[in-house]
């Protein structure tokens, strides 16, 4: 029986499969460690790529303005402009991300009036390159100047459907500081605080109201006013209609007593009369009488 087992395992049918079975296994051992091998090699040539190819942004930027703020005000720029990156994909997705970069008009060599500048950058990574839109601004350089003004309160009423009367407003600043360009400073005819009046106000009013400044022609100019807010503060009391009536009311008692004396005078008039002609007829009465009796003793 050992001899037979010995022998079927010894035959060659027995060993070519055997043979093929495990050359089978090898083989696709083989290539599977290919594929992998392959795969893993694209996977990181595709990524090696993605970081390597180019991409393109446009990024909205702040626009600094270089300039010696002390002496000088500018006008006439845009507060924001459109930057165009371009380069290796992870340099641009960074820097879209954080924006590390600046946008700058250096005006600092240039003297007051009207200027065309060029926009630079700076801080931006050496393998990029941008695009500026606008590429060049227009701006406008004047002295600064500051002056000191009167604030002036002004009602958008005067007179109170109620009856009701405003009485004289009160701010708790009475002067502001006034900042801005020369021409722009020198326009200036008055720091208004406007407040609107509801018109059946009944009550006192108190607003915080946002200075303006002014020009000649009621129009308002571009300055910095400090501060920039007051409180104001406006009394509201009876008006006219309540006085008139008091008033009615006293001139109507008035003439009230008036008349109570001129009747009291009337009925002592009429009495003094009736006492006179009593006395009158007394009098008479009494001649009479003594006539009468003289005419007997004759």
């Amino acid at each position: 029986m050992g001899k037979d087992t010995k022998g079927f395992f010894r035959r060659k049918w027995f060993l070519r499969i055997i043979s093929l079975i495990l050359a089978l296994f090898l083989f696709m051992y083989v290539n599977g460690s290919k594929s992998g091998f392959l795969r893993q090699n694209t996977r990181n040539n595709n990524q090696s790529s993605a970081l390597m190819s180019n991409k393109s942004v446009t990024l909205r930027m702040p626009l600094d303005v270089t300039i010696d703020n002390n002496k000088y005000i500018v006008s006439g720029y845009p507060q924001y402009v459109k930057v165009k990156v371009t380069g290796p994909s992870a340099l641009v997705t960074t820097t879209s991300n954080t924006q590390n970069f600046k946008v700058y008009a250096d005006l600092s060599d240039l003297t007051p009036g009207k200027h065309r500048v060029k926009l630079k950058t700076s801080g931006l990574n050496s393998e990029l390159t941008s695009k500026i839109e606008p590429q060049y601004i227009n701006v406008n350089i004047q002295p600064r100047k500051t002056i000191t003004m009167k604030v002036t309160i002004r009602l958008s009423t005067r007179d109170l459907d109620n009856g009701y009367k405003l009485g004289r407003p009160h701010s708790d600043i009475q002067t502001v500081q006034v900042t801005g360009s020369r021409d722009e400073v020198n326009k200036v005819n008055r720091i208004v605080a406007f407040v609107a009046i509801p018109h059946d106000a009944k009550d006192n009013i108190a607003r915080q109201v946002t200075l303006q400044a002014i020009d000649r022609n009621g129009q308002t100019l571009n300055v910095v006013i400090s501060p920039t807010t007051t409180n104001v503060s406006i009394p509201i009391s009876a008006g006219s209609q309540s006085s008139s009536s008091n008033d009615s009311s006293s001139s109507s008692g008035s003439e009230e007593s008036e008349e109570a004396k001129s009747n009291s005078r009337a009925t002592s008039r009429n009495d003094s009369s009736d006492s006179s002609s009593e006395t009158s007829q007394s009098s008479s009465s009494i001649s009479n009488e003594d006539s009468s009796s003289s005419s007997r003793n004759q």
